[in-house]
């Protein structure tokens, strides 16, 4: 049974790909900094604590052939704008690191998980292929794109197979409030607790939501099919605006007897404007495709969130 080691794989995406890989039948375990997890995970995965700025710690870990996903990333896109210096020096040299030590263990398949809504920036043809210009306007875009680079040069000088992974704007049922990140969330959250939903622009920012399940599959299809040195974007290649998801939220808000409270303001300079990924290379190699629409998607975040907020 091949290993897999998930780093960052209790979280929001990580908890997810864990529960698809053990159901494949791999034995998965699990590495998160919190002394337990903070999710619940899948029968038979294996949770240990750990930092992958630890070397020492790697190495008792990694083993010739095994696979590694990495989703461990200290910042998000609006804390990276507050301090670079420590977006760079919190996730660079640890990334760095985790690439020399899969390089010098041996490791069979190793997915590097990027962004695919910060490292293309505002360039390019909607919607953005892996060939389109990545001219990121985030320190966290910036740092992103210096992971994949590096990711490319080891396997081009080392023959690590790492492959790269540009996931679209993940949502879902469980996703946190209060990260900076994570519209839907946020919306639906502030719709249930009555308070006001800021939408920046007109019609706010355009992007590409897909539930976290189909950014889940789209890692597992990427490990299982991905080629060493390529990069696949996981996106559902639809673009969806503020605006779009509080509309798709009033007929769920009038059955609950709730209000809507939005406020328009001016568009802010840091955002990009619309990001949407064409993923069809990643569905050419594996057969993959996003199977929950976006009107699904908030159904089910708005049901779970009405559940919770009734306990």
């Amino acid at each position: 049974m091949t290993k897999c080691v998930i780093i960052g794989g209790n979280g929001f995406i990580g908890s997810e790909a864990s529960r698809l890989l053990a159901l494949r039948g791999r034995v998965v375990q699990v590495m998160g900094r919190s002394p337990s997890p903070s999710r619940a995970l899948h029968p038979g995965v294996e949770y240990f604590q750990g930092d992958y700025t630890d070397r020492k710690h790697l190495r008792s870990i990694l083993e010739p052939d095994c696979e590694v996903i990495n989703l461990a990333y200290s910042t998000v896109p609006k804390t990276s704008y507050d301090d670079p210096l420590h977006d760079l020096l919190t996730n660079l040299p640890a990334n760095v690191g985790l690439l020399e030590e899969c390089a010098s263990v041996g490791v069979g398949k190793l997915v590097m998980v990027s962004s695919g809504g910060t490292v293309y920036g505002t360039t390019g043809t909607l919607p953005l292929s892996e060939k389109s210009t990545t001219m990121p306007v985030s320190p966290y875009g910036i740092s992103k794109l210096s992971t994949e680079l590096y990711a490319l040069m080891f396997h081009r000088n080392t023959g690590l197979p790492a492959v790269v992974v540009r996931p679209a704007n993940a949502y879902g049922e469980s996703q946190q409030l209060g990260r900076g990140q994570g519209f839907i969330a946020e919306a639906v959250g502030a719709v249930i607790e009555g308070r006001e939903i800021q939408i920046y622009g007109e019609h706010g920012t355009i992007r590409d939501y897909i539930h976290v399940s189909d950014v889940a599959s789209g890692i597992v299809a990427a490990l299982d099919h991905g080629n060493g040195g390529a990069i696949y974007n996981i996106g559902t290649g639809k673009g969806t605006s503020n605006l779009d998801i509080i509309n798709y939220l009033r007929p769920l808000a009038s059955s609950s007897s709730r209000e809507i409270h939005c406020r328009t303001l001016s568009p802010r300079i840091f955002d990009v404007p619309a990001n949407v990924l064409d993923s069809s290379i990643l569905t050419q190699i594996s057969g993959w495709v996003p199977r929950i629409s976006i009107a699904e998607g908030i159904r089910r975040v708005w049901e779970a969130r009405c559940r919770a907020s009734a306990t």
